[in-house]
Protein backbone atom coordinates (compact mmCIF):
# COMPACT_ATOMS: atom_id res chain seq x y z
CA UNK A 1 0.00 0.00 0.00
CA UNK A 2 0.98 3.65 -0.52
CA UNK A 3 2.26 5.38 2.01
CA UNK A 4 0.48 7.37 4.71
CA UNK A 5 0.96 11.43 3.54
CA UNK A 6 0.81 14.50 6.16
CA UNK A 7 -2.59 16.06 6.27
CA UNK A 8 -0.87 18.77 3.75
CA UNK A 9 0.05 16.30 1.26
CA UNK A 10 -2.88 14.33 1.40
CA UNK A 11 -5.23 17.73 0.24
CA UNK A 12 -2.16 18.00 -2.49
CA UNK A 13 -2.91 14.53 -4.05
CA UNK A 14 -6.70 15.76 -4.04
CA UNK A 15 -6.23 18.87 -6.01
CA UNK A 16 -3.92 17.09 -8.30
CA UNK A 17 -6.34 14.49 -9.11
CA UNK A 18 -9.24 17.36 -9.98
CA UNK A 19 -6.51 19.22 -11.70
CA UNK A 20 -6.04 15.84 -13.76
CA UNK A 21 -10.20 15.16 -14.14
CA UNK A 22 -10.76 18.87 -15.24
CA UNK A 23 -8.24 18.66 -17.90
CA UNK A 24 -9.33 15.16 -19.02
CA UNK A 25 -6.74 13.27 -18.19
CA UNK A 26 -6.76 11.14 -15.36
CA UNK A 27 -4.26 8.23 -13.71
CA UNK A 28 -6.14 5.55 -12.17
CA UNK A 29 -9.12 3.39 -13.50
CA UNK A 30 -12.04 2.72 -11.36
CA UNK A 31 -10.99 -0.85 -10.71
CA UNK A 32 -7.20 -1.85 -11.28
CA UNK A 33 -4.86 -4.67 -10.67
CA UNK A 34 -5.41 -3.23 -6.57
CA UNK A 35 -8.55 -4.77 -6.15
CA UNK A 36 -6.89 -8.42 -4.50
CA UNK A 37 -4.14 -5.90 -2.47
CA UNK A 38 -7.01 -4.18 -1.12
CA UNK A 39 -9.08 -7.26 0.21
CA UNK A 40 -6.64 -7.58 2.98
CA UNK A 41 -7.16 -3.81 4.60
CA UNK A 42 -7.37 -0.29 3.45
CA UNK A 43 -5.60 2.70 4.48
CA UNK A 44 -7.04 5.90 2.88
CA UNK A 45 -4.96 9.25 2.62
CA UNK A 46 -8.53 10.97 2.79
CA UNK A 47 -11.94 11.36 3.94
CA UNK A 48 -14.83 12.89 2.45
CA UNK A 49 -18.31 13.73 3.05
CA UNK A 50 -19.55 14.98 0.75
CA UNK A 51 -23.27 14.92 -1.18
CA UNK A 52 -25.57 12.32 -2.11
CA UNK A 53 -26.15 13.87 -5.25
CA UNK A 54 -25.48 11.50 -7.75
CA UNK A 55 -23.28 13.92 -10.32
CA UNK A 56 -20.50 14.38 -7.69
CA UNK A 57 -18.87 11.15 -7.78
CA UNK A 58 -16.14 11.71 -5.31
CA UNK A 59 -13.15 9.18 -6.29
CA UNK A 60 -13.77 10.23 -9.99
CA UNK A 61 -13.65 14.04 -9.42
CA UNK A 62 -10.57 13.65 -7.68
CA UNK A 63 -8.77 10.54 -9.82
CA UNK A 64 -8.49 8.56 -7.27
CA UNK A 65 -8.01 4.58 -7.39
CA UNK A 66 -10.49 2.29 -4.79
CA UNK A 67 -8.61 2.37 -1.02
CA UNK A 68 -7.20 6.14 -1.61
CA UNK A 69 -10.25 8.23 -0.34
CA UNK A 70 -12.89 6.85 2.38
CA UNK A 71 -16.25 8.43 1.16
CA UNK A 72 -19.41 9.27 3.67
CA UNK A 73 -22.14 11.06 1.74
CA UNK A 74 -25.31 12.35 2.53
CA UNK A 75 -27.81 14.71 0.98
CA UNK A 76 -26.43 18.36 1.78
CA UNK A 77 -22.76 17.05 3.43
CA UNK A 78 -24.13 18.01 7.01
CA UNK A 79 -22.93 16.28 10.09
CA UNK A 80 -25.03 14.25 12.78
CA UNK A 81 -24.13 11.14 14.95
CA UNK A 82 -23.95 8.04 12.77
CA UNK A 83 -21.84 10.43 10.08
CA UNK A 84 -19.41 11.94 12.94
CA UNK A 85 -18.91 7.83 13.54
CA UNK A 86 -18.09 6.89 10.49
CA UNK A 87 -15.68 9.92 10.14
CA UNK A 88 -13.98 8.94 13.24
CA UNK A 89 -13.78 5.30 12.48
CA UNK A 90 -11.74 6.58 9.54
CA UNK A 91 -9.08 8.97 11.93
CA UNK A 92 -9.07 6.43 14.78
CA UNK A 93 -8.50 3.29 13.10
CA UNK A 94 -7.96 4.07 9.48
CA UNK A 95 -5.15 6.78 10.33
CA UNK A 96 -6.81 9.00 7.45
CA UNK A 97 -4.95 12.38 7.89
CA UNK A 98 -7.23 14.75 5.61
CA UNK A 99 -11.29 15.28 5.68
CA UNK A 100 -12.47 17.44 3.55
CA UNK A 101 -16.29 18.67 3.34
CA UNK A 102 -17.13 18.57 -0.22
CA UNK A 103 -20.53 20.85 -1.09
CA UNK A 104 -21.20 21.82 -4.51
CA UNK A 105 -23.12 23.90 -6.69
CA UNK A 106 -27.02 23.52 -7.38
CA UNK A 107 -27.36 21.38 -4.39
CA UNK A 108 -31.03 20.11 -4.14
CA UNK A 109 -30.77 20.14 -0.11
CA UNK A 110 -29.04 23.25 0.04
CA UNK A 111 -32.23 24.84 -2.36
CA UNK A 112 -34.83 23.45 -0.15
CA UNK A 113 -32.85 24.89 3.13
CA UNK A 114 -33.17 28.70 1.57
CA UNK A 115 -36.78 27.59 0.16
CA UNK A 116 -37.67 27.43 3.78
CA UNK A 117 -36.06 30.00 4.88
CA UNK A 118 -37.54 32.21 2.13
CA UNK A 119 -41.08 31.25 3.01
CA UNK A 120 -41.80 28.33 4.94
CA UNK A 121 -41.74 26.15 2.44
CA UNK A 122 -41.76 22.29 3.72
CA UNK A 123 -40.70 18.74 3.05
CA UNK A 124 -42.26 15.64 3.24
CA UNK A 125 -40.58 12.36 5.78
CA UNK A 126 -37.31 12.27 6.65
CA UNK A 127 -36.55 15.08 4.21
CA UNK A 128 -37.61 17.67 6.77
CA UNK A 129 -34.57 16.72 9.01
CA UNK A 130 -32.32 17.32 6.11
CA UNK A 131 -32.99 20.49 5.15
CA UNK A 132 -33.33 21.12 9.73
CA UNK A 133 -29.64 20.65 9.23
CA UNK A 134 -29.43 23.14 6.71
CA UNK A 135 -31.53 25.94 7.50
CA UNK A 136 -28.94 27.27 9.63
CA UNK A 137 -26.62 28.13 6.55
CA UNK A 138 -29.31 29.00 5.00
CA UNK A 139 -30.96 31.80 7.54
CA UNK A 140 -27.36 33.03 8.01
CA UNK A 141 -27.04 34.26 4.79
CA UNK A 142 -30.15 35.48 3.80
CA UNK A 143 -29.31 39.17 3.89
CA UNK A 144 -25.51 38.32 2.28
CA UNK A 145 -24.87 40.07 -0.94
CA UNK A 146 -24.87 37.91 -4.35
CA UNK A 147 -26.48 34.56 -5.05
CA UNK A 148 -28.23 33.01 -1.62
CA UNK A 149 -27.71 29.47 -3.24
CA UNK A 150 -24.18 29.78 -3.38
CA UNK A 151 -23.64 31.57 -0.33
CA UNK A 152 -25.57 29.33 1.56
CA UNK A 153 -24.14 26.46 0.09
CA UNK A 154 -20.20 27.37 1.12
CA UNK A 155 -21.66 28.56 4.43
CA UNK A 156 -23.36 24.95 5.43
CA UNK A 157 -19.24 23.64 4.22
CA UNK A 158 -18.12 26.23 6.10
CA UNK A 159 -20.07 25.17 9.15
CA UNK A 160 -19.46 21.62 8.92
CA UNK A 161 -15.50 21.87 9.03
CA UNK A 162 -15.93 24.40 12.17
CA UNK A 163 -18.19 21.41 13.68
CA UNK A 164 -15.92 18.51 12.42
CA UNK A 165 -13.52 19.40 15.40
CA UNK A 166 -15.57 21.05 17.68
CA UNK A 167 -18.30 18.27 18.12
CA UNK A 168 -15.89 15.05 18.06
CA UNK A 169 -12.80 15.03 20.36
CA UNK A 170 -11.38 12.00 18.28
CA UNK A 171 -11.21 14.37 15.49
CA UNK A 172 -10.52 17.49 17.49
CA UNK A 173 -7.29 15.17 19.16
CA UNK A 174 -6.06 14.25 15.64
CA UNK A 175 -6.43 17.82 14.06
CA UNK A 176 -4.27 19.48 17.05
CA UNK A 177 -1.46 17.15 17.24
CA UNK A 178 -1.32 17.31 13.77
CA UNK A 179 -2.12 13.89 12.90
CA UNK A 180 -5.07 15.32 10.53
CA UNK A 181 -6.61 18.16 8.81
CA UNK A 182 -9.80 19.37 8.14
CA UNK A 183 -10.71 21.39 4.54
CA UNK A 184 -13.96 22.23 2.66
CA UNK A 185 -14.09 23.18 -0.96
CA UNK A 186 -17.25 23.41 -3.09
CA UNK A 187 -17.57 21.43 -6.77
CA UNK A 188 -18.42 23.17 -9.69
CA UNK A 189 -20.82 21.16 -11.62
CA UNK A 190 -20.36 22.98 -14.30
CA UNK A 191 -16.96 22.91 -15.01
CA UNK A 192 -15.50 19.92 -12.61
CA UNK A 193 -13.60 21.81 -10.76
CA UNK A 194 -13.19 21.95 -6.40
CA UNK A 195 -12.32 25.59 -5.34
CA UNK A 196 -10.84 24.65 -1.39
CA UNK A 197 -11.46 26.70 0.87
Amino acid sequence: MATTPSPHEALERLKAGNARFVAGTPHTDPLDASVLELASGQSPHAIVLGCSDSRVPIETIFDQAPGNVFVVRVAGNYLNDDIFGSIEFAVANLKSKLIVVLGHTNCGAVTAAVAHARNGTTQPGHIAHVVTAIAPAAEATRDCPGDWLANATAENVRRTVQAMTAGSKIIGDAVSQGDAGVAGGIYELHTGRVNFF
